[in-house]
């Protein structure tokens, strides 16, 4: 699968290798020289890449242009007529959106007795929750604490994360991870049942925990079960298209769209959960996505119009590591967990350029540095730049069998493509 060319700078990376064990971690970056890589790198800071909105919540403040378009964009229902008296479906709760968000809110709005309506654009499940490889955080050892998890979390952001979210975040998170284990959820286990942790970006204790490196897609298989076992009726197909608002402006139910009758159905309920996932599949300023297809803004957009204010809309969080070779699988997330488990970024000459576990936003940053600015970046034969991984510091540092083990998933799919 690589070119001559590409093998003989892979020998750049093994001659340097022996050196790069010797001097240990690669330095962290100072906060000002964060400061100055973001700034200089990220696309937050790419003024062209953002539109200011021109009505609604958040007039005046910026937002992507792919954003933009959808926010300034008409009605789908503009000139249909729809019987809003015809309620085709009803319920306590309608969630709009079936991943992980959606599935867990269902579960929990049932077992307080409510009746529960999911619907969905796509298949039940099919949703970002199942892209996730790597893990999910909770501050549950005993050399850690939520209070420790906090800081990590507000450091991460700069300081400007909203604290209350933050401390709901560290402080549930525990609650959470023990909630899906008893639902059943297979999460990575010592003999003794001990849960495996490993480091993320940016954090000083060991709280990532994992399924292997399809974590996401473990956690989605649980939590459909348990939907179906509740005989939860969930709708799939069925995008909600506009969210209708009752005479006092609240949200009283959505019109749905069924994708394979091409009818349009009336929900009723006393409660919306918006559970639609991200925007990853706008491709924000051209890039690549590891984001589930269906993550296309849809509650964005449908709360807004419903008079929502859009929180954080004018930043996005960028994964740094994807696949940028083969094309075949162009956009394929590199999960976090390969570089907590040791694998470092090197640029063209086999040089390490940046500690491999700073926060996303800063790994990326330098990234988006070296293949650009700093001109070190690796040309692939599909035209894309990038830099390597060095995946076989894993077993280097960990033993032979540790990526079978740890990243069985993308092994296999690496494999595939020699």
């Amino acid at each position: 699968m690589y070119t001559p060319e590409m093998r003989e700078l892979i020998k750049k990376v093994e001659a340097t290798r022996a050196e790069r064990i010797a001097q240990g971690d690669y330095p962290r970056m100072t906060a000002d020289e964060k400061t100055e890589v973001l700034r200089e790198n990220h696309p937050d800071y790419i003024e062209s890449g953002f539109v200011q909105i021109k009505v609604g919540k958040n007039k005046g403040e910026k937002v992507p242009n792919e954003l933009g378009a959808l926010l300034h964009g008409k009605s789908r229902l503009e000139n249909i007529e729809i019987d809003l008296n015809k309620v085709d479906y009803e319920a306590d709760v309608l969630i709009i959106g079936g991943g992980g968000a959606g599935a867990a809110a269902a579960l929990e709005a049932h077992k307080a007795g409510a009746k529960v309506i999911i619907t969905t654009k796509l298949r039940f499940g099919d949703a970002n929750t199942m892209m996730a490889e790597g893990g999910i955080q909770a501050a549950d050892k005993p050399d850690d604490s939520p209070a420790k998890h906090y800081l990590d979390v507000m450091g991460g952001g700069h300081y400007s994360n909203v604290p209350e979210l933050a401390a709901a975040l560290v402080k549930d998170a525990p609650l959470a991870i023990k909630w899906l284990d008893d639902l059943g959820v297979m999460f990575d286990k010592e003999i003794d049942g001990t849960m495996v942790t490993t480091h993320g970006g940016g954090t000083s204790r060991k709280r990532m925990h994992a399924a292997a490196d399809y974590s996401g897609a473990e956690i989605m298989r649980v939590l459909r079960d348990e939907v179906q076992n509740k005989e939860i009726e969930v709708l799939e197909f069925s995008p909600a298209v506009e969210l209708i608002l009752d005479t006092d402006g609240k949200v009283a139910g959505a019109v749905l769209y069924n994708i394979e009758t091409e009818e349009y159905h009336v929900a009723k309920a006393k409660t919306v959960i918006l559970a639609t996932g991200g925007a990853g599949r706008l491709h924000y300023q051209g890039f690549p996505t590891s984001n589930h297809y269906g993550a296309t803004a849809d509650g964005l957009v449908l709360g807004y119009r419903a008079g929502a204010r859009l929180a954080f809309a004018d930043t996005i969080q960028y994964h740094p590591t994807g696949v940028a070779f083969p094309a075949q699988i162009f956009g394929a997330l590199v999960t976090e967990k390969v570089r907590s488990l040791g694998a470092t970024p090197l640029n063209i000459d086999g040089e390490q350029f940046v500690y491999h576990l700073e926060t996303r936003d800063v790994e990326a940053s330098a990234i988006i540095r070296e293949c650009n600015k700093v001109g070190k970046g690796i040309e692939a034969p599909n035209g894309v730049k990038g830099v390597w991984l060095d995946t076989p510091l894993i077993e280097i540092l960990n033993g032979p069998g540790t990526i079978e083990k740890r990243v069985p998933a993308m092994m296999r799919m690496y494999q595939k493509f020699g």
